[in-house]
């Protein structure tokens, strides 16, 4: 089946960079990713939580720092170093 999606121009661009560089194209990278969607809403953690959450931050009443944390973290490593570029 075919469709349109609207997505925001960073969240495409970031994955059909990380499609590239698992050798997938974006249909195939987005349809795993879907599926993997899928199925993690079926009652396990979400999607953009690390496997750790799946012990830790259950507590509903931290949830959302939890997440604003690991996005801190998540921002950080996407960070390259001057000195790691080589």
């Amino acid at each position: 089946m075919k469709t349109t999606l609207e997505l925001p121009d960073p969240l495409f661009r970031k994955a059909k960079a990380t499609a590239a560089q698992r050798g997938q194209s974006l249909k195939e990278f987005v349809t795993e990713a879907l599926r993997d969607k899928l199925v993690l809403d079926t009652g396990r953690a979400y999607a953009s939580e690390p496997e750790w959450m799946k012990g830790f931050g259950k507590l509903k009443r931290l949830h959302k720092e939890t997440v604003r944390v690991q996005s801190v973290v998540d921002q950080e490593f996407e960070v390259i170093e001057p000195e790691d570029r080589r």
